[in-house]
């Protein structure tokens, strides 16, 4: 089922180097940087930064773990994206005017979290990580359609590769810049700087052109909202086979996420500084998530979509294992760096993998509303899911929790059979999509 009916041609040498020269070095990849880095910074403080805060400030960990509940906006983007597809803001155009507003609020909403003290102000605390969550998934509707729209076909897999290695290259404000910080100055100004680098995001979305087209867009709700849902469920195999893509998008990454959950509360429990946690966690996190992407392009160039699901889903499980010894092994620089970058090198790895098969799977009719379906069911495990972590390890301990991480990577890889067998069946073309209704 893939929906595409794209042909398996491959272009010569000449046209790969002239695509390479033409593609790469061009204002369109500029943009992806820039909008992939402010698509995730907000991201990158409530899963680092914002973990690290409260457990510094003694807040327990099933406390901590229960903050994961706030995310539920990634979860449920898909619910108003049809919206941000059907209405635009009178400044700006239909993407660049949204773009505009949430990063404006993102700027505002991590400022003044560090305001508040963990001890006392836990309820509004809640309340502000909630509407950072909530307009952080609403920045990347509205970017991911942006990106769709500005790439023409041939540019999407390198506009694609860029975005989502500026996307974890912003994890080093959060996650190692203001961990740093948070040992020399007080919260409030870590905090006020790291909402500051929202300025980037705010930059690009001012000097970037408007590409949406309203001719295009939906004309009424229910184009928005239905016809992506129905297209869908209307392809080859029908319900059961589009609700096996959902489960399998819920549950392929599960294992890993479960395991980077409670990684900065986890470093601190094995005795590590937060500074150590800054240069050595997290740097080694970084390069090798974004090593994984680039590696895993480079071996998606000779296997299939499907193929690469199967391998690079084998390393994400084996690399849980080695946090098993960590647990046991305590404080150890060159035991964390090693273990966590074979962790990030399986997340960057299945990550690329992940992304291509829920591009295959998406019409280019309603590209922005099933995106934002498949990229929810990818981030409910971050939030529901991972909801629970800190009262399992509270019960069992990190190494027995390590271990069920691993079990639970299982049941992802057997829906490969159903949705992504090693070897392929031809593509079958998806129905046609409804012409655009004529206002």
């Amino acid at each position: 089922m893939t929906g595409t009916g794209e042909t398996d041609e491959q272009p010569s040498l000449a046209d790969i180097r002239r695509s390479w020269t033409e593609i790469l070095f061009s204002r369109k990849m500029l943009a992806c940087v820039f909008l992939g880095f402010s698509s995730g910074l907000p991201l990158y403080v409530l899963i680092s930064l914002v973990p690290a805060w409260l457990r510094s400030n003694d807040v327990d960990l099933a406390t901590i773990g229960l903050f994961a509940l706030v995310g539920l906006p990634y979860t449920w983007k898909f619910l108003w994206s049809p919206l941000m597809d059907r209405y635009k803001l009178p400044f700006l155009g239909r993407r660049r005017g949204w773009a505009l507003l949430v990063q404006l609020v993102l700027l505002i909403s991590i400022g003044v979290l560090g305001g508040f003290n963990p001890a006392t102000s836990l309820q509004s605390i809640v309340a502000v990580v909630f509407i950072v969550a909530l307009f952080s998934a609403s920045q990347d509707i509205v970017i991911d359609a942006y990106r769709r729209e500005l790439l023409a076909d041939d540019e999407l897999g390198t506009g694609t590769s860029i975005f989502v290695n500026a996307y974890r290259l912003s994890g080093l404000v959060p996650g190692a810049l203001a961990l740093i910080l948070a040992d020399h100055q007080p919260w409030s100004v870590v905090f006020w700087v790291t909402g500051g680098f929202m300025l980037i995001g705010i930059a690009t979305t001012m000097l970037i052109k408007e590409v949406s087209d309203d001719a295009l867009a939906p004309h009424t709700l229910r184009e928005a909202v239905v016809d992506p849902f129905v297209e869908f469920f209307s392809r080859d195999g029908g319900l059961k086979t589009g609700l096996a893509i959902l489960a399998f998008l819920f549950l392929y990454k599960l294992g890993d996420n479960m395991a980077t959950a409670l990684a900065t509360p986890f470093y601190i429990d094995m005795g590590y500084s937060l500074t150590e946690i800054g240069s050595v966690a997290k740097v080694a996190g970084l390069w090798a998530s974004i090593a994984g992407g680039v590696l895993g392009g480079i071996i998606m160039l000779k296997v299939s979509i499907n193929r690469a699901l199967w391998l690079f889903g084998f390393v994400q499980l084996g690399t849980i294992v080695p946090y098993i010894w960590l647990s046991q092994a305590g404080h150890s620089l060159p035991g964390l760096f090693v273990v966590v970058s074979g962790e990030y090198l399986g997340v960057g790895l299945g990550t690329i993998a992940l992304t291509a098969f829920m591009a295959r799977e998406t019409s280019k009719a309603f590209t922005a509303t099933q995106f934002a379906l498949f990229s929810s069911f990818i981030a409910v495990p971050r939030t529901l899911a991972n909801a629970s972590t800190g009262f399992i390890v509270d019960a069992v301990g990190w190494t027995q929790f390590f271990i069920l991480c691993a079990f639970i990577a299982i049941p992802g890889m057997l829906l490969l059979f159903k949705v992504a067998p090693w070897t392929e069946k031809p593509p079958v073309e998806a129905p046609p999509a409804p012409a655009p209704r004529v206002p």
